[in-house]
């Protein structure tokens, strides 16, 4: 099973929806997309095994893969629509309010270069509430760039540590995401990326503005953010039309495509899940008690 099949909790959000043990799922016989790209859904510095199956989220992306000549590929939806169709929104306790604002990040080994501080100005010139401001683990345990932030008088959060080789993985990862993004009247990033698109499907109005910074060494691999600016104008801009963003985000997470769980475990080759018994924790992601929490990824470094 390729690690990043686990990446954020995927494959344990697929399991739980196929009825199977979310604290240990099987083996995927083939290669889940992890987030939005705009070309076959894979990451690029990737390799993957001629013949072996791709899963990814849409049809659009089914048909960009099928044009690179990756014809064994399969439109399943995201992760995060199975999550909502499982976990739908609770009564409210009270209103949402605010923007959650995902700056746009580095990755392990490649870090991102911009200027933090204009982009505070920006945020705090264009955002009508409080905002609270999610880092990627790599920038948050960061304290130079997290106390910006924090100095500028927003909420500082980081979703947690995305799992990697096999190792420190998290079934909760999304859930923790489900939650903020819930508590938020709003969702907005300085580049189009997974986070708007998830929070968009969550209920927030979306907004992609600010410097879009830059990976050190960055390719514009497909096109980069000019094809994106081309493609998606209307999800560009401090105010989106909801609807129209909603439209959209249900075609590139596919989820109007979901597929039942024992179609679902036919392509992944999983096995049907076990009779069901009341007092068998696996059927039962409620029963079992989760596994102890790996090391704190966002352990401070300067």
């Amino acid at each position: 099973m390729h690690h990043a099949n686990h990446y954020y909790g995927h494959s344990h959000v697929l399991a739980r929806y196929c009825g199977l043990d979310d604290r240990s799922p099987q083996r995927i016989h083939g290669y889940l997309q992890h987030g939005w790209n705009i070309g076959d859904g894979m990451a690029p510095d990737h390799e993957f095994v001629p013949g072996v199956p791709l899963f990814v989220w849409s049809e659009r992306t089914r048909h960009r893969a099928w044009s690179l000549g990756r014809r064994q590929a399969y439109a399943i939806g995201a992760p995060w629509a199975y999550l909502l169709t499982m976990e739908p929104e609770p009564e409210p306790e009270r209103p949402r309010e605010g923007t959650i604002w995902y700056p746009f990040h580095g990755f392990e080994g490649q870090h991102v270069e911009g200027d933090h501080d204009r982009l505070i100005a920006e945020i705090r010139a264009t955002e009508p509430g409080p905002v609270t401001v999610c880092l990627y683990w790599q920038e948050h345990r960061s304290r130079r760039v997290r106390e910006r932030y924090e100095r500028a008088g927003f909420r500082v959060i980081c979703h947690g540590y995305r799992g990697g080789r096999w190792d420190s993985l998290d079934p909760d990862f999304l859930r923790r995401q489900l939650a903020e993004l819930r508590r938020h009247r709003r969702v907005a990033s300085n580049r189009l990326c997974t986070a708007i698109f998830y929070g968009v499907l969550a209920g927030c109005e979306p907004a992609v503005y600010g410097d879009p910074m830059q990976l050190a060494g960055e390719v514009p691999v497909w096109g980069g953010q000019p094809r994106i600016r081309r493609q998606w104008p209307r999800l560009h801009g401090p105010a989106v039309d909801p609807a129209a963003a909603r439209e959209i985000a249900v075609a590139e997470l596919g989820a109007d495509r979901l597929l039942p769980p024992a179609a679902l475990r036919r392509l992944f080759r999983w096995p049907d899940p076990p009779a069901r018994d009341a007092a068998d924790p696996i059927t039962d992601s409620t029963a079992a008690d989760p596994p102890a929490r790996p090391a704190d990824p966002t352990e401070e470094t300067r």
